[in-house]
């Protein structure tokens, strides 16, 4: 016979005698609860990093050394106030150069003018040769042409001094200063940074990072809270503003990052704080639920006391009630669950008491176990004694036996032959 199926059937014969000397001698309590109304949530938590909503990189787009630097970490600055100075002997050598070739284009265009006039006259008279006049006209064109050219040099040489005078973009506080008076900067490929500077760190932001996992349940709007290190019993509140889709892997880990807002009225919140976050996916309240047990439920048929029964019910959720001796079945409609309480949305009202668990009494527990001779018990130093219990049920097999039961057992244990004379007849002899 196949060995699984013996310790099967062997399992099978535990639990059932173990259910039926409940049934018989042991009273089963039940657990109930009431249908009320509940606060339901869901959340994930996730890490993220605490910035100013507006931030601006301050840098310049001309060469030169730091002459004068009018602001320090922290200042509070104005858009349009002057936060540092480059050199401008060199900018104001080029725009000079820049004007004086001006001078010299416009001089020159004045000249063409008038020879093209004097010619245009001649031409149209029959005085000059055709040739001539259009020689004249081109060089007046192309007088005009460095004229313009010329004028664009110069403004270009007037921006770039202008460009040495470094303004502040926005109204804000210095986060950094990147640069020292002295200091040469160098606008080649790419602007230097010479401050960072927040515009407001009352309105701040977290840009949290979610797994992919989680990301689905994410939405803009959805209510936030969460902790800084630095002030680990204060919570702060915030809202999803942003759900971002460039994804971002690292490690073969895939995240996406989630914008929250922060307001900072207090300004405990400082740029760069790493935040705990805790984001609620699903946020209800004074909705009519019950422990989500209670749809786990079923009473069985094992346990069940005199004159009680079962009245079930059809459906896909259903939770029980008693009605004196009776467990009855009420289908419901359930909604959404946050594990520990679920959403009734018919079926049952509130107040309606109903059973979560059935409980069985520690006593009757450990005497059944102990009687059970398949179950572990607790174990017992005294050997003599337990060979005397098992000569006793061993002695009692069969009618008549108990001599040689006794025999058998007394060469090993003490007192058994005694035990085995007295044995209840079990289905040997009669």
């Amino acid at each position: 016979m196949n060995k699984s199926f013996i310790k099967s059937a062997a399992l099978a014969a535990i639990v059932g005698f173990t259910f039926a000397a409940c049934s018989k001698d042991a009273k089963v309590t039940y657990n109930t609860d009431v249908v009320a109304k509940h606060d339901l949530s869901t959340s994930i938590t996730a890490t993220g990093t605490i910035e100013p909503v507006t931030q601006v990189e301050v840098g310049t787009q001309v060469s030169g050394i730091i002459d004068k630097i009018y602001v320090d970490y922290n200042s509070e600055v104005h858009k349009g106030q002057v936060i540092a100075e480059l050199d401008k002997t060199n900018l104001l050598s080029e725009l000079a150069s820049a004007k004086s070739n001006l001078s010299n284009y416009q001089s020159n265009l004045d000249y063409q003018t008038s020879n093209y006039n004097r010619y245009k006259t001649l031409y149209e008279k029959g005085l000059v040769s055709t040739n001539d006049y259009e020689s004249a006209r081109l060089s007046y064109q192309q007088a005009m042409q460095q004229v313009a050219m010329q004028k664009m040099s110069v403004q270009k040489a007037q921006t770039n001094l202008g460009y040495a005078t470094i303004t502040s973009p926005i109204d804000g506080i210095v986060l950094s200063r990147e640069v020292e008076e002295g200091q040469t900067v160098a606008s080649a490929m790419t602007t230097p940074t010479l401050f960072i500077i927040a515009q407001d760190l009352t309105n701040m932001r977290v840009i949290a990072k979610i797994d992919e996992a989680d990301i689905g349940g994410v939405k803009e709007g959805q209510h936030v809270m969460f902790t800084v290190d630095t002030y680990p019993d204060d919570q702060f509140d915030g809202a999803v503003t942003q759900v971002r889709q460039q994804a971002t892997t690292e490690s073969n880990v895939v995240t996406y990052e989630v914008v929250i807002s922060a307001p900072n009225e207090s300004l405990k919140l400082k740029p760069g704080l790493t935040a705990n976050v805790t984001i609620y996916t699903m946020e209800m309240h004074d909705i009519l639920s019950v422990p989500s047990k209670a749809l786990r439920f079923a009473p069985n048929e094992l346990l069940l006391q005199d004159d009680e029964k079962i009245i079930d019910c059809e459906g896909m959720a259903k939770v029980w009630v008693r009605e004196g001796k009776d467990f009855k079945a009420i289908p419901v409609q359930v909604g959404r669950t946050n594990g520990v309480f679920t959403e009734i949305v018919s079926g049952v009202n509130e107040g309606t008491e109903v059973i979560t668990e059935f409980v069985m009494p520690e006593e009757e527990v450990e005497e059944t176990t102990a009687s059970n001779p398949f179950m572990p018990g607790p174990r017992n130093n005294n050997r003599n004694r337990q060979g005397s219990t098992g000569a006793a049920g061993a002695g009692a097999g069969r009618t008549g036996a108990g001599a040689t039961g006794a025999g058998a057992a007394g060469t090993g244990r003490s007192g058994a032959g005694a035990a085995g004379g007295t044995g209840r007849p079990m289905g040997g002899g009669r």
